[in-house]
């Protein structure tokens, strides 16, 4: 691949979520660090697939925001509505620097999350108060974007794990979950859709979670990139679970449409994963193994 088409892909790359320009030289340091979960994990084997995590991240926040408490945070204390880029860059350097990063690394932008967190709190828009440190709330985030990632990199990646990694997988990231405030969470991935079901009858589908779902419908960006973006936020869509469509009021994508979804997908996949094969993962390595 030249190097001019791949510039051209990180570019897409940061338009959609932001990030730094050059390479990911934080994550070599310090030499031998293997961090909180290291490369034999599935944490790893899930997050460093730059694709399909982009598309996992859009449907969880599709789902966070059915939730008023949770979308309340959002609504109130960020500035998700007028800098969307923005909020998808720092959620996606939280799971770099929590899967990859050295135990300090994560351990800072843990803390530094759960301080912000403290200050979190209001009304929703049906008057009740909510808080970014409710573990109830931090449960639904959690597990909407752990089953969201999955969902992704089965679809996109690979489907031929076992229900085995599947499982270690929700077991691994319960450590995060901890960490942050909610503990106990399920260890399993078919307990963990089941925690997801129990949430149903909270959600709501009201004027604020509408405008959240437009806005990921019209991604604010420039006209090179958008056959790129509407492709990662269209297959965002498609990787919602069958119930959300309806609640969302929206038709649930036909078989033939998911086929033209996936194989549009999986022929801009290969040269995004060629243009980022030396990125964050690839550093990390590096850094375990003693060669940065």
């Amino acid at each position: 691949m030249s190097t001019m088409i791949e510039e051209s892909i990180r570019k897409a790359i940061r338009e959609m979520v932001g990030g730094s320009k050059g390479p990911p030289v934080a994550f070599l340091e310090p030499v031998g660090d293997r961090g909180l979960f290291g490369p034999e994990s599935m944490s790893w084997e899930i997050h460093a697939d730059f694709m399909s995590m982009m598309i996992g991240g859009i449907s969880s926040l599709i789902l966070q925001a059915l939730h008023p408490g949770a979308l309340g945070g959002v609504w109130d204390h960020s500035t998700f509505r007028e800098d969307l880029k923005g909020r998808l860059g720092r959620t996606a350097f939280f799971i770099a620097a929590t899967t990859y990063g050295s135990v300090s690394m994560a351990e800072n932008i843990i803390a530094k999350v759960n301080l912000i967190h403290q200050k979190v709190q209001g009304v929703d828009e049906f008057g009740k108060f909510y808080s970014a440190t409710d573990p109830h709330l931090l449960a639904w985030v959690h597990s909407t974007e752990t089953s969201s990632f999955l969902s992704s990199y089965l679809t996109h990646k690979n489907n031929n794990i076992s229900t085995r990694q599947e499982d270690q997988y929700f077991d691994e990231m319960t450590l995060l979950a901890n960490k942050l405030g909610a503990p106990g969470l399920p260890k399993t991935k078919i307990e963990t859709l089941h925690l997801i079901r129990q949430y149903r009858s909270e959600l709501h589908y009201g004027e604020r979670a509408r405008s959240i779902v437009q806005l990921l419908d019209h991604f604010p960006t420039s006209l090179p990139t958008k056959p790129f973006v509407k492709l990662i936020t269209e297959a965002g869509f498609a990787n919602l679970p069958d119930w959300a469509f309806a609640f969302i009021e929206r038709k649930k994508p036909s078989v033939l449409q998911r086929i033209a979804i996936n194989a549009a997908v999986a022929m801009i996949a290969k040269p995004v994963r060629m243009a980022l094969k030396d990125g964050v993962a690839a550093h990390s390595r590096r850094r375990i193994d003693g060669k940065s």
